[in-house]
């Protein structure tokens, strides 16, 4: 009757709009790709953009696209700085960008390591790359559409999460990037979709190949 009716409105309703809300993401490695690569970065003041990093994530945010970091940080589970510390670093990340006219939609950290440090910081997480729950975790958060969703970073076990979801896999030549091609690139476990200048790069293709698509 008119309850079934309604019920079945509602539920064509529900889909309808998750169809809608779900959008394409680029999920970016931070060090070496998004802000240059220094180490462990134990203090705001040592984290710097990339050159054309702010106009990639302005490109997206243009676009439409979700910008989400996806990043292990597991300089906590050593003990190298504290989640206040990366909590800083995040801000001064934001800060950065956004003098910049830039902004992310979504910054997703491990603080994991295996096999250093102590709990509940020393632990098999599913969220360490090349492991992929950060992205998990964020498209069920953000309302993103993987099978559209580029992931893009500077090792090749960034590659790795990226395709282990369904979403293309882009490598950078900064950072470590350029080594890694050059002279890893016979021991990748995914090979790259694209190999990109650098984030800017990356990004124009994924919104000429992934998004238009």
């Amino acid at each position: 009757g008119l309850t079934r009716r309604f019920s079945l409105r509602n539920r064509k309703h529900r889909a309808y709009t998750s169809v809608v809300t779900s959008r394409p993401a680029v999920f970016i490695d931070r060090d070496g790709t998004l802000t240059e690569e220094v180490g462990y970065v134990n203090h705001p003041a040592r984290l710097r953009l990339l050159p054309r990093a702010a106009e990639a994530i302005r490109r997206l945010n243009t676009a439409g696209v979700a910008a989400v970091v996806v990043t292990n940080q597991a300089g906590i589970a050593r003990g190298y700085f504290s989640e206040e510390v990366l909590g800083a670093v995040n801000d001064a990340l934001r800060a950065q960008l956004a003098r910049a006219g830039a902004r992310l939609d979504g910054l997703y950290t491990c603080p994991h390591h295996p096999s250093e440090g102590a709990a509940p910081y020393r632990a098999h997480c599913e969220c360490r790359k090349p492991r992929p729950g950060l992205l998990l975790r964020a498209a069920a958060e953000l309302g993103l559409d993987l099978a559209r969703s580029t992931m893009v970073g500077d090792k090749a076990s960034d590659l790795v999460p990226g395709r282990a979801v369904g979403a293309a896999a882009v490598l950078v030549l900064t950072g470590y990037g350029l080594g890694e091609w050059e002279y890893r690139r016979p021991h990748f476990v995914v090979a790259p979709d694209h190999v990109a200048g650098d984030l800017l790069d990356a990004v124009e293709w994924a919104l000429a190949t992934r998004v238009a698509a």
